[in-house]
């Protein structure tokens, strides 16, 4: 993983999982792909800093999550959501409707092929 010479504020989140060497540590793609959404829409200026710590620690927080810290970036993506949903950037219903499109690619992808929203058969 290449060093950034500018890093975001967005990678002291609180919780984040981190390497030994404090670089972020993703599960999956689809992780590290939401902390480089988040990170991109910080720095357009769509949130502060302090809005999306808040914002992220509410939904850490949120009874019922994992207290091993397994859901991480489950938060982490419901924390983005619900953040462009209350700054009215996307509409709660387009976020939906995207989840199931992906969860029905998902189910009509092979075994060991790239899930694609285009694999998705409603699409």
């Amino acid at each position: 993983m290449s060093v950034c010479e500018n890093p975001s504020q967005l990678s002291h989140s609180p919780g984040l999982p981190k390497s030994p060497e404090g670089d972020p540590v993703f599960p999956e793609p689809w992780a590290a792909e939401a902390f480089a959404m988040t990170v991109h829409l910080h720095q357009q200026g769509l949130f502060s800093w302090s809005e999306w710590a808040e914002t992220l620690s509410r939904e850490l927080h949120q009874p019922g999550r994992a207290e091993d810290g397994s859901d991480y970036f489950e938060c982490w993506v419901a924390a983005l959501s619900n953040l462009l949903i209350s700054r009215s950037l996307v509409d709660a219903s387009v976020i939906l409707d995207l989840q199931k499109s992906w969860q029905r690619a998902a189910e009509a992808t092979p075994h060991g092929k790239p899930i694609e929203l285009a694999n998705d058969p409603l699409r």
